[in-house]
């Protein structure tokens, strides 16, 4: 699959980006009200009993900030944090010698936990629930188990597939939380606090035509941010991120009103010209667009279910008024 300008999983360009951007501290992280109020409490209790806290998973779409909150919470606590994914850690041993590296009271955090093998999911059980592994010594007749004792940490998940998740491994975290897409407002403050950081002269309608753009997410508006600066450094006279140079350099990008690309505009098309609006089946969507079934579940569907451009039913995906609307079109209800 091609890079896209609206990919909202991580990126090597991000690493730089995000690295800098980030925010530190709760007081520091825009979004995620509810969440953030929680945790501020679970954090204000366990420093008050002087333990741990609890073990934490975050779910949701890619883009959203569940590493930035496993960070957040590791200085909130005044702890390490060590980061990891899931198919990195692909025997129990690799499991084993992370855990037994961490210090009292660390972070251990694990992003797509859902792509756990089972073999490593068994290890982690005693992990977190007692804060021991057992390891086996020898092979054959002549094997013996070694109880390892572990200090008291703390492990953040992450995963875009909740559903994905085993019922064993979901039942021993203690804080489960679902990351919501941004507002327009809350993704127009992060590009004007990112903008800051980066000295990146924009005003305010500059800053909320990239945020309604950024699909909902914060990864997307930061990258967003770094290419229309480009823009705005050769067209602008000086280098001020107006609405109207964001209007052309998302343009040009292809980026359209809505956050959406060639790719998404040409599923919805799809199901407009080429199955009269739908239900069209996954499979057969898939195979017209020449792309993965997979792919267009988990990548491009989301964000068009959440904004109302297509509806699943048990005969397929069928293209919603809104979508005709979008590309002018004359809506014929079935």
């Amino acid at each position: 699959m091609p890079k896209r300008m609206i990919e909202t999983s991580f990126t090597d360009e991000d690493i730089k980006i995000e690295n800098s951007l980030r925010p530190q501290f709760l007081k520091d992280y825009t979004g995620q009200e509810k969440i953030k109020t929680n945790l501020k409490i679970f954090i204000d209790a366990a420093k008050e009993r002087g333990e741990s806290l609890d073990h934490a998973l975050f779910y949701g779409p890619p883009g959203l900030g569940k590493t930035t909150l496993a960070g957040v919470i590791a200085n909130e606590m005044g702890v390490n944090i060590k980061i990891t994914s899931g198919p990195a850690i692909e025997k129990p041993g690799d499991l084993a010698a992370v855990l037994n590296n961490l210090k009292e009271g660390d972070v251990l955090f694990i992003d797509e936990i859902h792509r756990l093998s089972r073999q490593v999911e068994e290890v982690l059980y005693p992990a977190m629930e007692d804060f021991a592994i057992d390891i086996m010594i020898g092979k054959g007749s002549g094997a013996k188990s070694i109880r390892l004792e572990l200090p008291r940490f703390t492990l953040i998940g992450a995963t875009t597939r909740a559903g994905l998740l085993t019922a064993p491994l979901r039942d021993r975290f203690g804080i489960i939380s679902r990351l919501e897409f941004y507002t327009t407002d809350e993704l127009t403050s992060i590009i004007k606090n990112s903008a800051r950081k980066l000295s990146v002269s924009l005003d305010e309608e500059g800053a909320r035509e990239m945020a309604r753009r950024s699909r909902g997410t914060p990864r997307l508006a930061n990258r967003m941010l770094k290419r229309v600066r480009d823009f705005a450094q050769i067209r602008s006279k000086d280098g001020t991120i107006t609405k109207e140079v964001a209007d052309e350099a998302l343009d040009l990008l292809e980026v359209d009103k809505l956050g959406l690309d060639i790719t998404d505009r040409n599923m919805l098309l799809a199901i407009i010209e080429n199955f009269g609006g739908g239900p069209v089946g996954l499979e057969t969507l898939a195979a017209s667009l020449g792309e993965d079934a997979g792919t267009i579940e988990d990548v491009y569907e989301p964000y068009l279910l959440q904004n109302g451009l297509i509806n699943r039913t048990p005969r397929g995906r069928v293209a919603t008024k809104t979508a005709y609307e979008h590309f002018g079109l004359e809506f014929i209800e079935k």
